[in-house]
C-alpha cells in the first residue's frame, strides 16, 4: 500500500471545547466501551466521559462475561448494558456495541484507565467535527509503566509500530495505533467489517488508510494515561494476534499460535 500522506496530529494547544460544543449540536453522539471484569475502573471512566454530558446520546457498556460486578457498576453509573453471555474478545464486543447504536459518531473508550481525562471525547470529536474528510481519530499519550514515566504500551512500541512501518510506510506516524481511545463515523464503520479480539484496533487502523487514505486520519494528545500494566504472559496473546492482523492485512497466511 502506497501511503504519500500524514495523519493530522492535534496537540494539547489545539483543543477548542467551545467550536466542540457548537460543531456537535444536533449530531448524535454515543460512547462505547468494551468491558471485562473492570468493576474496578468502570464508574470512574463513564464519570469521565459523562462530564460533558451535552456532547453524548449515550454510553453503552458491553459487558463481555464478566465474572465480578461490572455490569451493575456500569448501571450504577448511568450506561447502557449490553450484555455479551459468552466470552468473545474486543473486537466482537465493539461490534455488539455498534450495532446496539444508531449514533452519527461512535467513540470508543477502554474501561481499565485509572485516570480518565474528562476531555478525552471532546479531543477525539475535534478532527471529525472540524474537517468532513476525516473518518478516523486515536488518542496518543505518555504511557507510564509502574513506577516509571515512560515504557508503557509494551505491545504497541515493540510489535504494532514496528510492524506497520515494515508493511504500511506512514502509518507507523500513529503513534497509539493499538489505542482504545478512537473516534469514527458511522458510515466509515458501516463501509468495514470489524475485526476480532486484539486485532481490531490495528486492522481498523489498516483498514481505513487503505479504503480512504492516510488523509483521512486523525490522532489528538490525550496527555497521560495510565492503566493496569499487564504481565509479558498476559501481553503475549495480544502480541501475537496483533502481529497475525498485520500480516494478514498485507497477504500473508502466518500459521501462528498462542
Amino acid at each position: 500500500m502506497e501511503i504519500v500522506d500524514v495523519p493530522w496530529t492535534l496537540t494539547d494547544g489545539d483543543f477548542d471545547l467551545a467550536a466542540v460544543r457548537t460543531a456537535c449540536d444536533g449530531r448524535r453522539v454515543d460512547v462505547i466501551i468494551p468491558a471485562q471484569n473492570e468493576a474496578p475502573t468502570i464508574g470512574a471512566v463513564i464519570d469521565a466521559v459523562a462530564h460533558h454530558r451535552s456532547l453524548i446520546a449515550e454510553v453503552i457498556v458491553v459487558d463481555d462475561h464478566s465474572v465480578d460486578a461490572t455490569a451493575s457498576q456500569a448501571e450504577r453509573h448511568g450506561a447502557r448494558v449490553v450484555t455479551l453471555r459468552d466470552a468473545t474478545g474486543k473486537g466482537e464486543a465493539l461490534a455488539a456495541g455498534v450495532a446496539a447504536s444508531d449514533a452519527e459518531i461512535v467513540v470508543f473508550m477502554d474501561g481499565d484507565v485509572l485516570n480518565p481525562g474528562v476531555e478525552y471525547v471532546a479531543r477525539m470529536l475535534q478532527p471529525l467535527l472540524q474537517r468532513p474528510d476525516i473518518h478516523l481519530v486515536k488518542g496518543y499519550y505518555q504511557r507510564p509503566l509502574h513506577d516509571q514515566p515512560h515504557g508503557g504500551g509494551r505491545v504497541n512500541e515493540l510489535v504494532a509500530r514496528p510492524v506497520l512501518s515494515l508493511l504500511y510506510p506512514g502509518l507507523d506516524l500513529i503513534r497509539q495505533p493499538l489505542a482504545g481511545e478512537t473516534a469514527i463515523r458511522r458510515e466509515t464503520l458501516d463501509a468495514l467489517d470489524l475485526a476480532s479480539a486484539y486485532g481490531v484496533e490495528i486492522a481498523l487502523l489498516i483498514d481505513v488508510a487503505r479504503k480512504f487514505g492516510i488523509s483521512s486520519l486523525a490522532q489528538v494528545d490525550l496527555g497521560v494515561r495510565r492503566h493496569r500494566n499487564r504481565t509479558l504472559e498476559e501481553l503475549r496473546p495480544m502480541a501475537v494476534e496483533v502481529l497475525n492482523v498485520a500480516l494478514g492485512r498485507y497477504g500473508v497466511e502466518a500459521p501462528i499460535s498462542d
